[in-house]
């Protein structure tokens, strides 16, 4: 597998979204993607409590430890490479999580228009 260019959608250089939890298809703390990342994990989004039970309810449970497949279980304020499909579908349930457009690759603009993404946006660390 071969991950595509690491440029983030504003053009610039793909930024580290997490290394505590390790995130990422490739699992090397960025949004990285490749065409067999069929979810796209491409969007850096900053958990909350309100996305995690969402993301939950829809079948996704992001906030248990996975001990077998070592994932810790996310909690509000982590960073998390996030599905392009699942954040467009928590904002148009009006619960997306914000989102670290530096740490966002650009092939999630083919999922989600950057205008929602800009909504997002997380100003503070």
């Amino acid at each position: 597998m071969q991950p595509e260019e690491k440029i983030n959608i504003l053009g610039g250089p793909l930024q580290l979204c997490s290394s505590k939890p390790v995130t990422g298809f490739f699992r090397d703390g960025h949004c990285n993607t490749c065409t067999e990342d069929r979810g796209s994990h491409t969007v850096c989004a900053v958990m909350t409590a309100e996305f995690l039970a969402f993301s939950k309810y829809v079948g996704n449970d992001l906030s248990t430890s996975r001990p077998e497949f070592g994932f810790v279980g996310l909690k509000a304020g982590d960073s998390w490479c996030l599905c392009a499909s699942r954040f467009l579908q928590a904002h148009e349930e009006g619960c997306a999580p914000k989102v670290n457009l530096a740490a966002t690759h650009r092939n999630a603009l083919i999922i989600v228009a950057l205008d929602i993404l800009k909504q997002h946006e997380r100003t503070t660390k």
